[in-house]
């Protein structure tokens, strides 16, 4: 497979790096040639310097050859237009980042006029997990799959003694439940039944819903009875913009804060039910004023990952009861376990597990990038002709980065042991760390009868 990526921000560069993951074939286009230069020195990737949105650079890399080109500019028009030539020169597949809020209405025709597969909005991908997570009266979890039926969450242990020194095997409170890593001093580990718990481990933590719903009450973890009524928003960006949207379709009172005059004006002329006060919202004073401890939930969603961290983090003291931030710094994502939040949402990794999920065909249900983009959970449907079918778990010798965590049955769901064996049509949930994908691919290669062409629906 051949991937042109146009564009190597923040979500071009990680997609680039999952996709290596993957042994496909990428081919990067920036005008910045310093960034270039610095990617070369991370990844092995082809770099060209140059402009997406010029033939000749899209024809002097045979773009008719290539399986998909992913537009990842600044600009949204620049965007469409590299996705619309590209498309036109013999490109068989594009992907577009389109942020406007102006252009969501327009979707549909955007995409059939302008030859667009797939058009990918961090931001309102990013609202519309916050608003998941607030409307569902549930501890935020790292993520949901099999309709809800399967959960994964993580926790952070810290110091507690039930769980401290202990070794997976002695544990009592994980019947029905599978701890599927361990992330300990920045490093992530696929745990067996030996591994010992220590202090200031972060588990992750698979089981059907009700199972987690135990362990989260077992654990405090947050569980939550009543519901969301009155939202506080950090800044006016348009994250804020398209959840203060959502959440007040939803009847949900929502005050949302902008420093910007302009844009706090810009916003109150968009957002008819919606409280937008123009203000300093780093300014206790001013939270007070606006009932701060009144609120049920709290987001930062302002451009500087410290500042939305720190009033997540003092509107938790306040009381309020569910506290998010949005953050963009990858090595922020080693220390968000350990801080009294919700949630630290990433919108570069909501928005590369969507386009992972399109890459990987029609059989894959879901993807989520997690513990800071270094793992991921994929949910797969089996097809008929897999090679494992009706073999134990214990016999198909799986590499040690990779855990089938759930099987989804007609409706009912297993937490798997050694002895269960996967049938056709299941739906399974499989967890594997990112460094380990290039082990994955020695045991099961992506070829004809092969695990990831059955269940990737890889050509």
């Amino acid at each position: 497979m051949k991937v042109v990526i146009v564009g190597v921000g923040k979500l071009g560069y990680k997609i680039a790096e999952s996709m290596i993951m993957e042994d496909i074939e990428v081919i990067l286009i920036d005008t910045n040639a310093k960034v270039l230069e610095r990617i070369n020195e991370h990844i092995d990737v082809l770099t060209i310097e140059g402009n997406g949105i010029d033939i000749r650079i899209l024809k002097e890399i045979n773009i008719s050859s290539c399986d998909l080109l992913v537009a990842t500019t600044d600009s949204d028009e620049t965007n469409t237009v590299i996705c619309s030539l590209a498309k036109k020169l013999g490109c068989k597949q594009t992907i577009a980042r389109i942020r406007n809020p102006e252009y969501m209405e327009q979707l549909d025709f955007i995409k059939s006029e302008m030859g667009i597969d797939q058009i990918v909005n961090p931001d309102l991908d990013t609202a519309k997990a916050i608003e998941k997570y607030l409307l569902k009266r549930y501890l935020f979890h790292t993520g949901d799959f099999g309709s809800g039926k399967v959960k994964i969450v993580d926790y952070y242990i810290g110091r507690n003694p039930e769980l401290l020194g202990k070794e997976l095997k002695e544990l009592e409170a994980f019947e029905n439940l599978l701890i599927t890593a361990i992330a300990r001093n920045g490093v992530i580990t696929i745990p067996h039944g030996t591994s010992k718990l220590m202090e200031n481990d972060t588990i992750y933590v698979m089981g059907k819903a009700e199972d987690i719903d135990q362990f989260n009450t077992r654990f405090n973890l947050g569980f939550v009875e009543k519901d969301v009524e009155n939202v506080m928003i950090l800044g006016g960006s348009n994250i804020a913009y398209y959840l203060s949207k959502n959440l007040a379709e939803s009847k949900i009172s929502v005050r949302l804060i902008e420093q910007d005059k302009d844009r706090a004006l810009e916003l109150s002329n968009k957002l008819d039910d919606v409280l937008v006060i123009h203000g300093d919202g780093t300014d206790f004073n001013l939270l007070e004023e606006e009932m701060l401890k009144d609120m049920d939930a709290f987001i930062g969603t302002t451009g500087f990952d410290e500042q939305n961290l720190l009033m997540a983090l003092m509107a938790k003291q306040e009381g309020v009861n569910k506290c998010i931030a949005k953050i963009s710094r990858p090595n922020y994502s080693k220390i968000i376990d350990r801080l009294d939040l919700d949630a630290a949402l990433n919108p570069i990794y909501i928005t590369a597990s969507n386009i992972l999920k399109h890459i990987r065909g029609g059989k894959v249900i879901s993807v989520s990038l997690l513990i800071g983009g270094n793992g991921e959970v994929t949910e797969l449907i089996v097809g008929k002709d897999s090679p494992f079918i009706d073999k134990p778990l214990m016999d198909l010798k799986l590499p040690k980065g990779i855990i089938i965590g759930a099987i989804i049955r007609n409706g009912g769901v297993i937490i798997p042991k050694g002895n269960v064996s996967i049938h056709q049509n299941d739906r399974i949930v499989v967890f594997c760390l990112t460094e380990d994908v290039p082990t994955l691919k020695k045991f099961f290669p992506p070829k004809k009868g092969g695990i990831l062409n059955e269940l990737w629906g890889r050509d």
